[in-house]
Formats: C-alpha cells, structure tokens, sequence
C-alpha cells in the first residue's frame, strides 16, 4: 500500500523548506491504528495532541481536530480498512531563527500507510535488547509526542539483527523509561510496573489506558515510579505497547552487544489477560 498523504487538505507530497516541523522539529504527531475503518482511541490520541499544543503554545483546538477527521475520512477507502494513520501538526511556515511568528498558520499532514502485521509476536512473544543511548531528562518535553526524535533514531540504529524487534532506553541517571517505540511494562509477584515518565519518554496512549484498566477493572496492582536495570532483571513478565504493535511480550533481554549477558521470560498470564482487555477496550471504543 502507497502511502496516501494531505498536507493541510491537499493531495501533495510537498513540504516548505521553512517549515518549522522540519527545520526545528517544532511540532508534534500521533500514530493511530484504523481497524475495520475505525481509528482506535481517537479520541485520547487528539487529546494528548492538543495537550502536547498547549504547553508548546502551538493552536489547536476543536475545529482544528475535526479537521484531521475529515480528512482521514477522505483518505479512507476499501484498500486501507486496516491500516496506519498518521497527524503531524507543526508551527508551520516561519522566518530563520528559533523565535516563533504568533502569527504564522500551522501545518496539518494527515497519511495512511499499511498496518504491519504483529500477530505472530504478539502470540509468541519477541527479544528486545537494552541500548546504549540515553535519554536526556528534559521535564518541559518529557511526556509530549513531538517531532524531536533524534534520540531514538540514535538508539534504534545501534542494532540491524532482524530477530531484535526492540530497544530499551534508559535515561542519563540509568533509570529505564521505554523502548525506542514503545512503552515498558513488567509484572512481578503479581504486581504491574512501568516507568514514570516525568522527565523524559512518551506518554503512550496504550500505557495510559492499561493503566487506567487495570485501576478500574481489576484486582493488579499498578506501580508508577524511578526503576533500574535489576528490578526489570527480576520480572515475571515483561511486556511493550504501542498503538500499533499493540501488547508485545517479550521473552528474551539481551543486556549487551555480544549477548554475553541475557534474561529470559515466559508470555505469562498477566501480560495475555491485558492483551485480552486492550482488544475487548479496542472493540469497545470501534462501536461507538
């Protein structure tokens, strides 16, 4: 499948050389998966736009939002019922310089490109490796979804094995924040951790609402805090997530480059009860 692009609802490829989503990563995105033509939990994706918009003083707002739809709407057809959607808002046109024009008009790029198929390690789970680049802790940005993202790109280019579908990072104190595209989460003696993301990582829409679900209609204890390297060493389960590879288990860390130290994990209940939740959450939110 092509990838089927709008820039501010038009049918182009072309982007201003002085925009400043490109010159400065001055912007944010969210990437939602289409099932069945539906975008999943659209709405929490729009609202950790707009909130990402708010502290980058960036215009968004209702009319702004119903934009997008529309125009995902028109992308939309037979071919790509299931696939990945992809808006990027940025500051827009502006002259050099880092200050902000108040009155330049944002950009709006809304594209459909095909859904990859996880299925397979969703079942049986993946190996993941523990990468070297460290995340700057930054809690002005620590959170957002915004253009910048050199840092993962650094970390996902340290491994070409196709059998790693994975990175973790830590930050430069050595706490774990996530994967180079995904959240982190680990289960020990029952209980349900995952990072806290107050000075740096995404804050995923898939970890919130597991979060939110487990809080709500369960008995599994949630863990919001600073972690190291041994207590992920020491887990029953781990587990990644994004909005597109939904719920991962993972079932091998290698810890460095020669896989000299490793540590195996079983796709246990826990991780394939959440699996189960995201997907009735997923069909839930399809419905209405």
């Amino acid at each position: 499948m092509m990838a089927k692009v709008l820039i501010n609802g038009q049918s182009k490829q072309l982007l201003s050389t002085a925009d400043r989503g490109l010159s400065y990563g001055d912007g944010l995105f969210e990437t939602i998966q289409i099932a069945d033509g539906a975008p999943l939990l659209w709405h929490a994706h729009l609202q950790r736009m707009q909130r990402g918009a708010e502290k980058l003083k960036i215009p968004f707002d209702d009319t702004l939002a119903d934009l997008f739809y529309r125009e995902f709407l028109s992308l939309l057809d037979s071919t790509n019922a299931n696939a990945v959607l992809k808006l990027t808002l940025t500051r827009g046109v502006g002259m050099r310089g880092y200050k902000p024009d108040p009155r330049a008009a944002i950009t709006r790029i809304c594209s459909l490109t095909a859904l990859p198929d996880f299925t397979a390690q969703q079942r049986l789970g993946i190996k993941v490796r523990l990468c070297q680049l460290q995340l700057a802790r930054q809690p002005v940005l620590a959170g957002l979804k915004h253009l910048n993202r050199l840092e993962q790109v650094l970390a996902r280019s340290e491994w070409d094995d196709p059998d790693i579908t994975e990175g973790l990072v830590c930050d430069t104190d050595g706490y774990l924040i996530e994967g180079t595209m995904s959240n982190l989460f680990w289960v020990t003696n029952g209980v349900l951790y995952t990072p806290d993301l107050s000075y740096s990582g995404v804050e995923g829409v898939i970890r919130n609402a597991l979060i939110s679900l487990c809080r709500q209609k369960t008995q599994l204890e949630v863990q919001t805090a600073a972690y190291k390297l041994p207590q992920l060493l020491a887990a029953d389960e781990v587990f990644v997530c994004n909005s597109v590879i939904n719920i991962l288990p993972v079932i091998k860390l290698l810890v460095d480059d020669k896989a000299l130290a490793s540590m195996d994990y079983q796709v246990g209940p826990v991780t394939a009860g959440l699996q189960k939740m995201l997907h009735n959450l997923y069909l839930k939110d399809a419905s209405n």
